[in-house]
């Protein structure tokens, strides 16, 4: 077998486990159904991937290609804290959509593990809460409020496949307390400062890049300077 029918044979055994899996989401499959769909014996199998964990650690690998794939076509605004709400609204489509995947991408437990593909989805959503605390419209830290999203859209996910039911309503409402909290925006003890960098940052178009951009600055600053006078005896 030379290395690229060995490269073949891996991927057409990935994508046959990755369809039994998506036509059964949540049900276990076989390997010996895999196999035959392929057109291959157990030991070939076993020689790519070792075992059964093996193959669903590739499929799971696939199922973040494939997932990484949408959100790399997805348009950028500019807007760290828009392109966070765009962001968690694929997330839970690409839930809704591939059950199946989604469910051994976040929904398979295992204590004191967690698949490598995972932190590249985290990487992204870690550098958008990073612009977000350059500009000075973080209310605690950017790795904090990376979790924080994280956590939650996973959870407002698994609940809408656990259901077979989609909530729009209650994903977008869970979205914006999230991003409430991680910005001090919203409700009555909301950060007027604050707000004002969300409307400015929302649509640089309207006072020009450059200019938002001193805005954002100020802001910043002015928004810092009210923390530290709180915090004063």
């Amino acid at each position: 077998m030379t290395e690229h029918t060995g490269s073949g044979t891996r991927e057409r055994l990935i994508i046959a486990a990755a369809e039994l899996i998506a036509s059964s989401p949540g049900e276990d499959f076989s390997l010996r159904a895999v196999c035959d769909a392929v057109g291959v014996k157990m030991p070939t199998l076993y020689h790519f991937f070792g075992s059964k964990q093996g193959l669903i650690d590739a499929v799971v690998d696939h199922g973040f290609d494939v997932y990484l794939g949408q959100k790399q076509a997805m348009e950028h605004s500019g807007d760290p804290l828009q392109d966070i709400r765009a962001g968690w609204d694929a997330h839970v489509a690409f839930g809704l959509e591939n059950p199946g995947f989604y469910t051994l991408m976040y929904g398979t437990v295992r204590p004191g593990y967690s698949p490598q593909a995972q932190s590249r989805p985290s990487e992204i959503l870690r550098g958008l809460t990073a612009r977000a605390a350059q500009q000075g419209r973080l209310a605690v830290p950017p790795d904090q409020a990376a979790a924080h999203i994280l956590v939650t859209n996973i959870g407002v996910t698994l609940r809408q496949i656990i259901l077979a039911e989609p909530d729009p309503a209650l994903s977008a409402a869970v979205r914006e307390g999230v991003i409430a909290a991680i910005t001090g925006v919203g409700g009555a003890v909301g950060d007027p400062v604050a707000s004002v960098m969300d409307l400015a940052a929302a649509d640089p178009a309207v006072l020009g890049e450059a200019e938002t951009t001193l805005l954002l600055s100020w802001l910043a600053r002015l928004r810092e300077s009210r923390r530290d006078g709180a915090g004063r005896p």
